[in-house]
């Protein structure tokens, strides 16, 4: 498998992208250069473990021939000395492994919170064409694969170079020719790795797409699974499944064959090298040119010395998987940022006033040639409830987007506009101004003050109180057995929709935002408590700009400025179209 990765080392030096290779690892040693004295001591400490381990072995070699000699008056001083490298080799061994995994720890952490940070501030358009379970693998598997290597990769070169060089040089000073036969092996390996060139090339991107679309299938059916029950689809996900398990199979297997196939004809080579090596120390010691203690330093350094290139052959592949980790956490990282205007915060001082919410000439298309929105026109008042009415897929909640500056028009305005006539296009600032309860579930795991304080930690109870009884909330968590204590699972589970729609709504008013967003929030409630809710709103919040997506007549008869979207068109609805349509739903 080393050689194999070697020879698409040199593919991707012919073909020019092996630029590419440095650049990943260029990026990665950006997390890593703040723990360069880690590294250094790394590096220091693996040269002390090979050394001591090479004394240890000449000891060995020494008292061998002591023994077969019968000269015992230097027999204790090299067996202490043999003993004594030996644990201090093993000791530094164990610290090594502990030196590499804390810094392999903080890396991790390093990169992964770099990386949640750097996704939750990504365009949301750009952030979008990534399935969820994609962003996980690359979040977790990715990650870890980049900062396990991340700190020992390089060291391990540096070490085992040292070793080799060592090795090689300790053989040498006893016997030229065994040194030369116990180099034989690495052009061998080298040479051999031209044969397994295109096997190993784009191995690795297969097997982390495929990993990509397992977690993303689980991530999806685990996330739907009420749907999957309710339809009975359990056979069919199970299916999919086993039919995305078998290809990853397949792709495993012919992996394992070929690294089979590898390593037997490379431990073919190199056991070739070792009976070479082996007679060659025969024909010596038949000969009397050295002693059994010499013989066994030979053999076993030789060994060593093939193991240790191997090792090094071995690291390219933990090179190349870390370049493609790399580089597929860096298409996450590199993802265009959402705007930040600095002078959103203008606007702050001016919130207790309310804000328009305005649109003008506003196109918007998420993709080329397909317009979503055409020409749109928009006004959203302090104190008024403003309805977006239309068939399903027609663009409310496009609209909304554009709101909370979550996307951005292709052409035409929209902005906030403050009493005093400041108008701030929307960004990732101007999101604070505004309190948004979308559709379907967005209960959290946690107590339901847990829920409600994400949006305000320092509130009190009482003002948690006050919040969900103008949700028309507190009626039902009052009778929870630990009331605002009360835990709810993932999606608000233990809630039922209604309940968990009006905990939503809650928290929305507690972070008392000026500009209030539901999106179909109150589908779930009954007529009566719907109209009670938006009441509560506008009575205890008069200056709030509140706008609903809606299908119900009860939300429409409160409403004092309606807009239709239908056919791409965003069109005001006079009174008379206002009240008929209300008749209508």
């Amino acid at each position: 498998m080393g050689s194999a990765a070697l020879g698409t080392l040199f593919h991707k030096w012919r073909d020019g992208t092996f630029r590419e290779l440095l650049a990943d690892w260029k990026w990665i040693f950006t997390y890593t250069k703040q723990y360069k004295w880690a590294v250094a001591c790394y590096i220091l400490l693996g040269i002390l473990s090979s050394s001591f381990g090479l004394v240890s072995a000449v000891a060995s070699k020494y008292t061998i021939d002591i023994i077969t000699g019968y000269e015992t008056s230097k027999l204790s001083v090299v067996i202490v000395i043999m003993v004594g490298s030996a644990l201090v080799g093993i000791l530094l061994r164990c610290l090594t492994s502990r030196v590499s995994t804390k810094i392999s720890l903080h890396v991790n952490n390093d990169i992964q919170a770099s990386i949640f940070d750097k996704v939750l501030d990504a365009d949301w358009l750009s952030l979008s064409k990534y399935p969820s379970g994609d962003v996980l693998n690359r979040f977790n598997s990715d990650v870890n694969t980049v900062a396990s290597n991340a700190i020992s990769w390089l060291p391990n070169i540096v070490i085992g170079v040292y070793t080799f060089l060592a090795t090689f040089c300790v053989i040498l000073y006893y016997n030229v020719v065994m040194a030369l036969i116990a180099l034989a092996s690495a052009p061998f390996l080298i040479l051999s790795s031209r044969y397994f060139l295109r096997k190993m090339r784009k191995h690795n991107e297969r097997m982390k797409e495929m990993g990509s679309r397992l977690m993303a299938y689980e991530a999806e059916a685990f996330s739907n699974m009420d749907t999957i029950k309710s339809f009975g689809l359990m056979g069919r996900y199970s299916k999919g499944l086993r039919d995305l398990q078998k290809t990853w199979k397949q792709f495993s297997l012919d992996y394992n064959l070929f690294t089979i196939q590898t390593d037997a004809a490379l431990s073919l080579l190199s056991s070739l090298v070792q009976f070479t090596a082996f007679g060659y120390c025969l024909y010596l010691l038949w000969t009397h040119q050295i002693a059994y203690g010499t013989m066994t330093l030979f053999l076993t350094q030789n060994a060593k010395l093939s193991s240790t290139f191997s090792s090094l052959i071995g690291l390219v592949p933990a090179f190349l998987n870390s370049a493609v980790s790399a580089h597929r956490i860096r298409e996450l990282v590199q993802l265009a940022k959402e705007p930040h205007d600095p002078d959103s915060s203008q606007l702050d001082p001016l919130a207790d006033k309310g804000y328009q919410v305005k649109m003008t000439d506003l196109t918007f298309q998420y993709e080329p040639d397909a317009p979503v929105i055409t020409d749109a026109a928009f006004l959203a008042q302090p104190g008024e409830i403003v309805a977006l009415v239309g068939p399903s897929g027609e663009g409310k909640t496009t609209l909304i987007r554009l709101m909370l500056g979550l996307v951005r028009p292709s052409s035409g305005r929209v902005f906030l506009r403050a009493e005093n006539g400041l108008e701030i296009e929307m960004n990732a600032e101007t999101r604070r101004q505004f309190s948004y309860v979308p559709q379907g579930n967005t209960v959290m795991a946690g107590t339901i003050a847990d829920n409600l304080r994400m949006v305000k930690e320092d509130a009190t109870d009482e003002e948690l109180m006050e919040v969900l009884n103008l949700a028309c909330a507190w009626d039902f968590v009052s009778r929870l057995p630990e009331g605002l204590n009360s835990s709810v699972g993932e999606r608000g589970r233990g809630l039922s929709e209604g309940q968990a729609q009006r905990i939503a709504i809650a928290r929305a008013i507690l972070r008392d935002a000026p500009v209030l967003l539901l999106d179909e929030a109150t589908s779930a409630l009954d007529a009566a408590t719907e109209r009670q809710v938006l009441r509560n709103i506008i009575r205890s919040r008069p200056n709030k700009t509140c706008i609903v997506t809606t299908h119900r007549p009860s939300v429409l008869t409160l409403c004092q400025r309606m807009y239709r979207v239908t056919e791409r068109q965003v069109r005001e609805l006079s009174q008379e179209e206002a009240a008929r349509l209300a008749m209508d739903f």
